[in-house]
């Protein structure tokens, strides 16, 4: 690999942590303050939220193709079809993932 594809996986990787630590450090410092003001600590609305959002944005972005042609658009649908399919029957979370990039693979290794 050359030092651009290094660059990018290294800042995915800072920014996929950041967006963990971030809110938790935040939190943390936050509960602690007001406990020493002898105050309830509640966890605010915004921050149940975002681990959730974050992933329905990923999801959002892995639903449209990089190349815009039918063999892409074709891959993508079956992928979701049988993520989907095999979720509804197991409601799991890793096997139905497993399955869907399969089948993404698989098609477009034969077409």
């Amino acid at each position: 690999m050359d030092m651009s594809m290094w660059l990018a996986l290294v800042s995915i990787a800072i920014g996929t942590y950041l967006i963990r630590l971030l809110p938790y450090i935040w939190m943390k410092r936050s509960l602690a303050k007001r406990q020493t003001e002898d105050c309830i600590g509640s966890m605010p609305t915004w921050l149940t939220i975002l681990g959730p959002t974050m992933i329905a944005a990923m999801f959002g972005t892995s639903l449209v193709p990089t190349h815009s042609d039918t063999l892409s658009w074709l891959a993508t649908g079956v992928g979701i079809l049988i993520t989907y399919g095999v979720w509804t029957r197991t409601r799991s979370m890793g096997l139905p993932i497993l399955c869907g990039v399969v089948a993404f693979g698989m098609v477009t290794l034969v077409f």
